[in-house]
């Protein structure tokens, strides 16, 4: 079936009622909760942005002819990526990049193990062509998705089988001949109860050994199963309007722990099952990290375009853009956004065909990108903040602009350089929902850990970095003019 329109999927979530619960009850349909309504709506206006720019967003299917999502294609060539990224950075342009599980997100994950997905038949060959089959099956029905690779933090100073309460723990209860059956809890499923189905995986920094392979599972199920719980944090959109929380109340994503009561899991939808090695390679190996971390940049670029867009727009506004400091801000965030786009370019025109027979980015690019980005957003939202000084603090909502008491005293009080006073603050509420708000506190947190806790991946990169070369450079160069030694050192 071809790539669905936004009305299918909300329909869809209609349909499957899945157990999502929040601030304390089961939600009947997400579709029209407060906490969800806002999401949901973005969601879908992705979806229709498909069939609005078929020819940046579709391509045909190989198999069944019909037009799918551009963002499950497997890449072939590097026009084939930069394709694939025009695309994600279409998607991001409608929130800023201020979704950061837009579906893309997951079809590159789905997209990569489908196309490697002979790495899994290491412990069963029926495992890979489950991988296979599901790649095709998500891209046929262009399925949402969302994901859950980390564990509850009981003790993070032990492996899970030493915890006090080792069931805790999403873990292998039993296997049956037509499946497995799972039990316990998983962290942290963005969107978790907006999306069609739930994936599996293991964590891309939390290595395991083999006392955890009960705990080491990867397998894919409908967010209806039997069993499977959606319980979300509360939410950030407070059910105000698009005017006075610009951003939450349209991308207010949502995060849910994940509960599993005895799930059953059919073989057909498993992908690995109690092998502690092959969780911790899988991301490595098939080269999903890299089309993952693809995308993540990809959208970074055009969260740092909208961010440099609103520090731009509040020093017209108010007319700072003159003074030596604010230029000087205005250049960090450029600077940032030029690194971020050499990154990208590197990335895709280094791309090479990798063992599975994609076109894979150079990720020597992305993993410095990925690394450095959760590091310097912090200083990007900083900045914007410094330039709305206590403009962020002057916000009146739509409603007292609607006043008829005090609405035109607001106009004219609140004006800006060439801005009325309900335009400047209008412009200033979304900077505010950027960076003070609930939603703007949620987004730097999510950025600073979007891939894991950034020193542990700094760490992970320093170790991996080829350094030989550069402490040879030292040493030859020392070489090179030699001088005497003194006496006392022998040679």
């Amino acid at each position: 079936m071809p790539a669905k329109t936004g009305k299918e999927y909300l329909e869809r979530l209609k349909k499957a009622n899945n157990n999502v619960y929040i601030h304390g009850e089961r939600v009947d349909d997400v579709t029209e909760h407060p906490a969800f309504k806002g999401v949901t709506r973005s969601m879908a206006r992705l979806y229709d942005l498909q069939y609005e720019k078929p020819e940046k967003m579709l391509y045909t299917s190989p198999t069944t002819g019909d037009k799918v999502g551009m963002t499950y294609k497997i890449p072939e060539t590097i026009d084939d990526l930069i394709a694939r990224r025009e695309a994600i950075q279409e998607w991001a342009r409608t929130s800023g990049g201020m979704m950061g599980r837009a579906p893309d997100y997951m079809n590159a994950e789905v997209m990569a193990t489908g196309a490697a997905a002979d790495f899994f038949a290491e412990a069963d060959p029926s495992f890979a062509e489950n991988a296979r089959k599901y790649y095709e099956y998500a891209r046929e029905n262009d399925l949402s998705l969302t994901h859950t690779l980390i564990h509850p933090q009981v003790n993070r100073a032990k492996a899970q089988a030493e915890q006090k309460d080792a069931n805790v723990a999403l873990h292998l209860v039993e296997k049956r001949s037509d499946g497995i059956i799972v039990d316990g809890v998983r962290l942290l499923a963005t969107q978790g109860g907006i999306t069609d189905e739930l994936i599996v995986f293991p964590s891309t920094v939390n290595k395991s050994d083999t006392k955890d392979d009960p705990y080491s599972l990867a397998f894919a199920i409908p967010n209806n199963t039997e069993g499977l719980k959606f319980l979300s944090r509360e939410a950030f959109d407070y059910g105000k309007s698009t005017w006075d929380h610009p951003l939450a109340s349209r991308f207010e994503e949502g995060d849910a722990i994940v509960s599993f009561d005895n799930v059953f899991v059919p073989w057909e939808r498993v992908f690995v099952c109690g092998n502690a090695s092959l969780c911790n390679r899988t991301f490595k190996e098939t080269n999903a990290v890299v089309h993952m971390s693809h995308q993540v940049v990809a959208k970074n670029i055009v969260k740092t375009e909208f961010i440099l867009g609103v520090a731009l727009s509040i020093m017209d506004a108010i007319g700072i853009d003159q003074f030596q400091h604010v230029q000087d801000k205005g250049a960090e965030i450029m600077l940032v956004l030029e690194t971020m786009r050499s990154h990208m370019y590197k990335a895709e025109h280094n791309a090479q065909i990798d063992k599975w027979g994609m076109m894979t980015p150079d990720f020597a690019a992305l993993d410095a990108a990925r690394n450095w980005y959760p590091r310097i957003y912090p200083r990007l939202v900083e900045i914007v903040r410094i330039l709305g000084a206590s403009g962020l603090m002057g916000i009146p909502t739509q409603a007292d602009f609607e006043n008829e008491d005090i609405g035109a005293i607001l106009d004219r009080g609140l004006q800006g350089k060439n801005l009325n006073g309900y335009e400047r603050v209008q412009l200033f509420r979304l900077a505010w929902d950027m960076t003070l708000s609930a939603f703007g506190a949620r987004q730097a947190h999510y950025e600073y850990y979007f891939f894991g806790d950034p020193i542990r991946m700094g760490m992970t990169y320093f170790n991996g970095y080829e350094k030989d070369k550069y402490k040879d450079f030292v040493s030859e160069f020392l070489k090179k003019e030699p001088s005497s030694k003194p006496d006392f050192i022998k040679a």
